[in-house]
């Protein structure tokens, strides 16, 4: 069973740039989206043998998160059932037979991280949701998560220490994440391998290669035998983000 995950950037623009290629290419049993960009109505973008659902956010242009699957699910829930977290479209989960499949877009401490309590809000909420969700069956999470948890995890931890996605605090909620009995996929397999799924779009970081890994697939402790494959596909183009994926065994 495979799985990816990509922050498109605005769907509408990746739509242009090849995306129905790349997804017919890939494969996928389920096809996970962030940061959509788009409010209901405006784009009709679907896949024979695909259902897709999305969440949008209130504000227009903004946020977003959607999934095609291959399979039909027991149910699907927008959100985290906390109203002041909601607004944003930044989850959907999908309940399967044996696991739930979340797919999120984690909130941006912004510029001089003037969001970042707001951000440790959300992380205690989102951990709060999923923990609850794996004391019934296993959990898959995927998306942006917005943090390189370890100085692996992107080309210059040193100077970006106090920057959005390498502070301190929201590095420290990824290891709490991580201790609530959950596995970062693509690191457990790659233990020391340097790369990367997102790069600015300043100063040609992609071509040099100056990049964060910051989309993660997060299994729930139960479902780690299962991993039969873990790659970031950074030959991917269309968005400052590339795909990632995982495969899970049957």
């Amino acid at each position: 069973m495979k799985f990816i995950s990509w922050n498109v950037n605005g769907l509408r623009a990746v739509a242009g740039k090849g995306f129905a290629e790349i997804f017919e290419a890939l494969d996928a049993d389920f096809f996970c989206l962030q940061e959509t960009k788009l409010s209901e109505g405006q784009l009709d973008l679907e896949f024979l043998g695909y259902q897709s659902y999305w969440n949008y956010a209130d504000k227009k242009g903004y946020s977003g998160t959607a999934v095609y699957s291959r399979h039909t699910p027991l149910s699907v829930d927008y959100g985290i059932g906390v109203d002041e977290h909601d607004h944003e479209g930044r989850v959907v989960t999908l309940e399967m037979p044996d696991f739930y499949l979340v797919n999120v877009y984690v909130p941006n401490s912004q510029d001089g991280l003037r969001r970042l309590d707001y951000r440790m809000q959300w992380e205690d909420a989102f951990r709060a949701y999923v923990s609850g969700l794996a004391a019934r069956k296993g959990v898959v999470i995927c998306g942006d998560m917005n943090v390189a948890h370890e100085e692996i995890d992107l080309k210059n931890p040193a100077t970006n220490h106090f920057n959005a996605g390498f502070s301190d605090e929201e590095r420290a909620k990824m290891s709490e994440l991580l201790a609530a009995g959950f596995r970062d996929s693509w690191r457990d397999a790659h233990p020391l391998e340097a790369k990367y799924s997102w790069w600015s779009y300043r100063m040609a970081a992609r071509e040099r290669n100056v990049g964060w890994r910051i989309d993660y697939f997060l299994v729930s402790e139960g479902l780690a035998p299962r991993i039969a494959g873990t790659d970031i596909h950074n030959e991917i183009f269309g968005s400052d983000h590339c795909p990632v994926e995982l495969v899970l065994s049957d």
